[in-house]
Protein backbone atom coordinates (compact mmCIF):
# COMPACT_ATOMS: atom_id res chain seq x y z
CA UNK A 1 0.00 0.00 0.00
CA UNK A 2 1.11 3.48 -0.75
CA UNK A 3 2.06 5.89 2.11
CA UNK A 4 0.32 9.05 2.65
CA UNK A 5 2.12 12.31 2.91
CA UNK A 6 1.56 12.59 6.52
CA UNK A 7 3.20 8.94 6.68
CA UNK A 8 6.20 10.24 4.34
CA UNK A 9 6.99 12.91 5.99
CA UNK A 10 6.94 11.45 9.35
CA UNK A 11 9.52 8.72 7.80
CA UNK A 12 11.58 12.18 6.65
CA UNK A 13 11.88 14.10 9.36
CA UNK A 14 12.72 10.65 11.65
CA UNK A 15 15.36 9.68 9.51
CA UNK A 16 16.96 12.75 9.33
CA UNK A 17 17.33 12.82 12.91
CA UNK A 18 18.20 8.97 12.78
CA UNK A 19 20.79 10.28 9.92
CA UNK A 20 19.37 7.80 8.03
CA UNK A 21 20.67 9.59 5.00
CA UNK A 22 20.01 6.79 2.30
CA UNK A 23 16.76 5.93 3.72
CA UNK A 24 15.47 9.77 3.21
CA UNK A 25 17.00 9.98 -0.09
CA UNK A 26 14.43 6.86 -0.90
CA UNK A 27 11.45 8.80 0.35
CA UNK A 28 12.00 11.43 -2.94
CA UNK A 29 10.77 10.71 -6.39
CA UNK A 30 13.87 10.54 -8.97
CA UNK A 31 12.73 13.86 -10.64
CA UNK A 32 11.55 16.06 -7.85
CA UNK A 33 11.88 19.85 -6.74
CA UNK A 34 13.03 20.36 -3.52
CA UNK A 35 13.91 24.09 -2.30
CA UNK A 36 14.88 25.79 0.70
CA UNK A 37 12.97 29.70 0.16
CA UNK A 38 14.69 31.05 3.06
CA UNK A 39 18.26 29.73 2.75
CA UNK A 40 20.55 33.06 3.61
CA UNK A 41 22.34 32.39 0.61
CA UNK A 42 19.48 31.56 -2.00
CA UNK A 43 20.58 28.16 -2.88
CA UNK A 44 19.15 26.26 -5.69
CA UNK A 45 16.53 23.91 -5.31
CA UNK A 46 18.00 20.24 -5.89
CA UNK A 47 15.68 18.88 -8.91
CA UNK A 48 16.95 14.95 -8.72
CA UNK A 49 17.60 12.56 -6.04
CA UNK A 50 21.51 12.10 -7.19
CA UNK A 51 21.73 15.86 -5.99
CA UNK A 52 19.23 15.18 -2.88
CA UNK A 53 21.77 12.64 -2.50
CA UNK A 54 24.94 14.80 -2.58
CA UNK A 55 23.14 17.27 -0.13
CA UNK A 56 22.54 14.52 2.40
CA UNK A 57 25.81 12.75 2.04
CA UNK A 58 28.11 15.85 2.43
CA UNK A 59 30.42 15.64 5.65
CA UNK A 60 28.68 17.85 8.66
CA UNK A 61 30.55 20.45 9.58
CA UNK A 62 30.76 21.28 13.24
CA UNK A 63 29.54 19.90 16.71
CA UNK A 64 27.20 16.49 16.61
CA UNK A 65 23.67 16.77 17.16
CA UNK A 66 21.60 14.83 18.49
CA UNK A 67 17.80 15.95 17.47
CA UNK A 68 14.54 14.72 16.92
CA UNK A 69 11.42 16.27 15.44
CA UNK A 70 9.39 18.11 18.08
CA UNK A 71 5.71 19.83 18.08
CA UNK A 72 4.83 18.18 15.07
CA UNK A 73 1.48 19.64 13.39
CA UNK A 74 0.44 18.20 9.65
CA UNK A 75 -2.21 19.76 8.09
CA UNK A 76 -3.73 18.05 4.95
CA UNK A 77 -5.11 20.38 2.37
CA UNK A 78 -7.75 19.75 -0.21
CA UNK A 79 -5.28 18.62 -2.29
CA UNK A 80 -4.63 14.79 -1.03
CA UNK A 81 -0.62 15.06 -2.74
CA UNK A 82 -0.14 18.08 -0.46
CA UNK A 83 0.15 18.76 3.23
CA UNK A 84 1.42 21.66 5.32
CA UNK A 85 4.02 20.48 8.09
CA UNK A 86 4.82 22.93 10.98
CA UNK A 87 7.49 21.66 13.46
CA UNK A 88 10.82 21.89 15.04
CA UNK A 89 14.35 20.40 15.32
CA UNK A 90 15.15 20.17 18.87
CA UNK A 91 18.19 18.47 20.77
CA UNK A 92 21.69 18.76 21.92
CA UNK A 93 24.98 19.58 20.77
CA UNK A 94 26.72 16.68 21.92
CA UNK A 95 29.87 18.33 22.78
CA UNK A 96 28.79 21.13 25.08
CA UNK A 97 24.96 19.46 25.61
CA UNK A 98 23.50 22.85 24.61
CA UNK A 99 19.89 22.25 23.85
CA UNK A 100 18.78 23.99 20.74
CA UNK A 101 15.84 24.10 18.42
CA UNK A 102 14.93 24.81 15.02
CA UNK A 103 11.71 25.50 14.05
CA UNK A 104 10.69 24.56 10.00
CA UNK A 105 7.56 24.35 8.23
CA UNK A 106 7.38 22.26 5.08
CA UNK A 107 5.09 22.10 2.34
CA UNK A 108 5.25 19.03 0.48
CA UNK A 109 3.53 16.96 -2.65
CA UNK A 110 3.80 13.59 -2.74
CA UNK A 111 2.88 11.56 -5.36
CA UNK A 112 2.93 7.69 -5.48
CA UNK A 113 4.35 7.54 -1.82
CA UNK A 114 7.28 9.45 -3.02
CA UNK A 115 7.88 13.36 -2.69
CA UNK A 116 7.65 15.02 -5.91
CA UNK A 117 8.23 18.49 -4.87
CA UNK A 118 8.60 20.34 -1.66
CA UNK A 119 9.35 24.25 -0.30
CA UNK A 120 11.24 24.09 3.17
CA UNK A 121 11.13 26.70 5.19
CA UNK A 122 13.75 26.23 7.67
CA UNK A 123 15.27 28.49 10.31
CA UNK A 124 18.77 28.41 8.56
CA UNK A 125 20.42 30.78 11.24
CA UNK A 126 19.12 28.49 13.93
CA UNK A 127 20.56 25.39 12.66
CA UNK A 128 23.88 27.31 11.81
CA UNK A 129 23.99 28.41 15.41
CA UNK A 130 23.53 25.21 16.82
CA UNK A 131 26.51 23.79 14.59
CA UNK A 132 29.06 27.01 15.52
CA UNK A 133 28.82 27.89 12.42
CA UNK A 134 26.63 31.25 12.78
CA UNK A 135 29.81 33.62 12.35
CA UNK A 136 30.68 31.55 8.90
CA UNK A 137 27.20 32.11 7.77
CA UNK A 138 27.07 35.38 8.28
CA UNK A 139 30.65 36.33 6.41
CA UNK A 140 29.23 34.39 3.46
CA UNK A 141 25.85 36.36 3.44
CA UNK A 142 27.68 39.27 3.54
CA UNK A 143 30.25 38.18 0.76
CA UNK A 144 26.99 37.20 -1.44
CA UNK A 145 25.28 40.42 -0.47
CA UNK A 146 28.30 42.65 -1.80
CA UNK A 147 29.08 40.50 -4.67
CA UNK A 148 25.27 41.31 -5.61
CA UNK A 149 25.47 44.23 -5.35
CA UNK A 150 28.71 44.72 -7.75
CA UNK A 151 26.90 42.30 -10.30
CA UNK A 152 23.90 44.84 -10.36
CA UNK A 153 25.99 48.09 -11.04
CA UNK A 154 25.92 49.10 -7.02
CA UNK A 155 28.20 49.36 -4.26
CA UNK A 156 27.95 46.94 -1.49
CA UNK A 157 26.36 48.01 1.68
Amino acid sequence: MTETPREVFLKLVHGVCDERWADVVDLYAEQTDVSHPFHPLGAPPMLSRDELRAHFGGVPSGPALRRQPTRINVHETTDPEVIVAEFQYEGVVVETGEPFAIPAVFVMRVRDGKIVESRDYLDHLRSAAARDMLGDVLDAVRDHHAQDAVHNGGEPR
